[in-house]
């Protein structure tokens, strides 16, 4: 681990999606967005709850942006992926000699956030000790470092995060119900995306722009038919499943395999996709394959193989012209989209 590990974890906001597009169209989302207007002017702690992929680091960008002045830190650690005897150094610094190789004091994410805002996800990875201190600092604004005694004073808005059902976890004797009673004065539900498919055109549309600067690429556009596809889709990851699909499109320079891949992951009796490549069984699979079944398989091969075609009709056990017929057949473009010129921004 780094020894400057809290610095790594400071983040600029940068560039945000728009309103439109962070919130959508659907009345529970919409209700997000309400609740946040009462919360701009005050410092209350903020409870974002979602599953993996609903944009609670997005909304808490966005609460920050909005609340704080431009120049005031974002600052943002994930709880569950620090080791746990770490994690309290990392919030609250530690103070010279406080351990061995401790030579000088050193800040903790408390202290760096000054003013702006501490975004901790995973909140329900925090040991109960550690919860037990993040209550004080939501209590009085109070917490002391490592090894130190003087009493510090935290001027930050905490903005917690979890995917995990906080109840459930208070049950189990996991989490402080305490704790969760000073977060859930203010407590945001994000929607999953299969309950706002409406949003996913608008979705693509920011996705698409965003990962064609990202990338360099030309912008591909996504066809009706996509898009209806799109929306087919149960995206058990969510919004940032969401944004994979699209950076395929926009890497590979159009919706060709976006679609070959949507139709044969919306086939409830397809089971190639859970089964790992074994090339020396890839040609009974192909003998069994219906013909959408054989382009998806066709291109997972082709992705294996970077696009190298002549290797792919050997995988495959096929000769080169069986394989571009094939190509030509199941709707797959015959080589990977070349792009010799970029995007102007």
């Amino acid at each position: 681990m780094p020894t400057d590990l809290n610095q790594s974890l400071c983040s600029d906001p940068g560039e945000s999606p728009g309103e439109a597009v962070v919130f959508g169209s659907t009345p529970a989302m919409r209700e997000v967005r309400d609740k946040i207007d009462s919360v701009f002017s005050c410092d209350l702690p903020v409870l974002i709850q979602g599953e993996t992929g609903t944009g609670k680091e997005v909304i808490a960008r966005f609460l920050h942006t909005h609340s704080r002045p431009r120049e005031a830190p974002f600052v943002k650690l994930n709880c569950a992926a620090i080791p746990a005897d770490l994690l309290e150094r990392e919030l609250f610094g530690s103070e010279k000699g406080s351990s061995a190789g401790a030579g000088e004091g050193r800040p903790g994410l408390v202290e760096i956030a000054d003013g702006g805002t501490l975004f901790l996800s995973e909140i329900g990875g925090m040991s109960l000790e550690l919860q037990g201190k993040l209550l004080s600092l939501l209590r009085d604004g109070t917490y002391t470092r490592i090894g130190g005694r003087e009493k510090r004073t935290g001027r930050v808005r905490v903005v917690c995060a979890t995917n995990t059902h906080l109840q459930e976890a208070i049950r189990s004797g996991a989490f402080r119900e305490d704790l969760f009673d000073r977060l859930d004065v203010v407590s945001l539900h994000l929607s999953p995306l299969r309950d706002r498919k409406q949003d996913i055109p608008q979705l693509c549309e920011y996705f698409l722009h965003k990962l064609s600067r990202q990338f360099r690429r030309n912008m591909p556009q996504l066809r009706p038919a996509t898009l209806e596809l799109l929306k087919q889709w149960s995206w058990p990851g969510n919004v940032r499943e969401l944004e994979n699909w699209v950076a395929r499109a926009v890497i590979l320079g159009d919706d060709e395999a976006l679609v070959v891949e949507l139709k044969r992951q919306l086939q409830p009796t397809n089971r190639i996709a859970s089964r790992p490549l074994r090339m020396n069984s890839l040609q009974s699979e192909m003998n069994q394959a219906t013909p959408s079944m054989n382009g998806a398989l066709i291109l997972r091969v082709l992705q294996a193989n970077r696009w190298n075609r002549r290797k792919t009709a050997e995988d495959l056990k096929m000769s080169y012209r069986a394989l571009l017929y094939k190509l030509r057949d199941v709707g797959l473009p015959q080589r990977r989209r070349a792009h010799r010129g970029h995007s102007p921004h």
